[in-house]
């Protein structure tokens, strides 16, 4: 097999990079750890790079198996209900000093995320959101987040406190957190819980999720109440293609000190059953690929449709009934002879097979001039269809088959034809 047939086998995940700024140019980078991990289990990263105008362009990335949307900056609080939040004008001043490298908000990376969470959404797209990318994932169906968790939670009263960012100790720093049970996080960590269903995890933001958007389920709580954990229980079935997301730790990172062994056996799962729901969705999206669509007629052209329709029922209820033609209906029934004489060129045979199927009008005086042939005509008539292929000539037998159907075909060809 020749190398560049695996583009088109292999399924494609969507990761959108951030930007920073490296001698004194910007430079966009994705985590090498998320690399590993898709390569490792048979899907393909794609990197979609964070510069201006990429969010107009992501049909161009088609076809989207999978997004996996990791670390990133603060998330434009004006994207949520961020007015709720209670904090001053000089607390949120403390909170930009504090956190400056995440506080400097880049809308461009939200309006690429928040659309690539929205298209997951709406078409079921297996999605797996790793600390910033979980927060994405809430606030695209509608939940909001913490501005700041040190703040804010004080303010409600907790009486435990986490710490959730730890500068001098950035990489070794963890908290536990108690994982719910009977959930894929369960699933995975199972031999690794201790009897309180809790584990230590990694902790790198000072933000999180607030309210969490209804279609979710906790997956894990750290002490003082945070969310860590959540999924969509109605889009979560990796074996079918099905795989909604949100963890705010960042499992690829739980390693022990010098060494890519990670803390516990279940770290890399979400990553493994996420690019098995991706895998499982390429074939859904392949297999129907191969379903034949018929095309869809503009708005003219099928109100033309049900025009020719309605004149082919009046047609059939005519004949069916034998009752004298309305005055009022006679415009209705031209259209339809108009039709017939325009495109079809009726033999003794096909006239009654028509009447046969009850759907021709032959004792309709204005339709029995329009389709009265002469020999002269018969033979003009004879001489075109021996010019036509046998294609075109199967299809004309077809076209007595179903009257309305075949209406919709003839009109649906001639928009197609060049």
């Amino acid at each position: 097999m020749a190398p560049t047939d695996l583009s088109t086998i292999l399924p494609r995940v969507l990761i959108v990079s951030r930007r920073c700024v490296r001698k004194n140019k910007f430079v966009d980078f994705v985590g090498e750890y998320h690399l590993d991990l898709i390569v490792s289990y048979g899907a393909v990263p794609v990197i979609v790079p964070r510069v201006a105008g990429v969010h107009m362009l992501l049909d161009s990335f088609e076809p989207i198996h999978g997004v996996l949307l990791c670390e990133g900056e603060d998330i434009d609080p004006s994207l949520y209900d961020s007015e709720i939040s209670g904090l001053t004008p000089q607390e949120l001043e403390d909170i930009r000093r504090l956190h400056i490298s995440d506080t400097a908000i880049d809308r461009e990376k939200d309006s690429i995320e928040l659309r690539l969470a929205k298209l997951c959404l709406d078409r079921s797209i297996p999605y797996l959101g790793i600390c910033r990318g979980s927060q994405v994932l809430n606030v695209a169906s509608g939940g909001t987040l913490y501005q700041d968790i040190e703040k804010e939670v004080a303010k409600k009263g907790s009486d435990a406190k986490v710490r959730h960012i730890d500068y001098e100790n950035y990489d070794g720093h963890r908290h536990r957190v108690r994982v719910v049970e009977e959930t894929p996080l369960s699933d995975w960590f199972q031999g690794s819980l201790d009897e309180r269903m809790e584990m230590s995890v990694n902790s790198y933001h000072h933000q999180g999720v607030k309210r969490l958007a209804s279609r979710f389920v906790p997956m894990a709580y750290s002490e003082d109440g945070l969310i860590e954990g959540f999924y969509d229980p109605q889009c979560y079935d990796p074996e079918e293609g099905r795989f909604i997301m949100g963890l705010q730790f960042h499992p690829e990172r739980m390693r022990r000190p010098e060494s890519d062994d990670f803390d516990y056996p279940g770290c890399p799962s979400a990553y493994q059953e996420f690019v098995k729901a991706v895998m499982a969705y390429q074939k859904k999206v392949n297999n129907t690929a191969n379903i034949k669509i018929a095309p869809k007629l503009d708005h003219e052209m099928e109100k033309k449709r049900k025009i020719i329709i309605r004149s082919f029922s009046l047609a059939r209820n005519l004949y069916a009934s034998g009752h004298q033609m309305p005055q009022s209906d006679e415009p209705a029934l031209e259209i339809g002879a108009e039709f017939l004489e325009s495109n079809t060129a009726l033999s003794l045979q096909q006239e009654k097979r028509l009447k046969q199927m009850g759907a021709t009008v032959r004792n309709a005086s204005s339709y029995l001039e329009k389709l009265k042939m002469s020999k002269e005509r018969e033979k003009v008539i004879r001489d075109v269809m021996e010019k036509m292929s046998p294609e075109h000539l199967s299809d004309l037998l077809s076209f007595y088959h179903m009257m309305g159907k075949v209406c919709a075909e003839v009109l649906e060809k001639k928009i197609m034809a060049p």
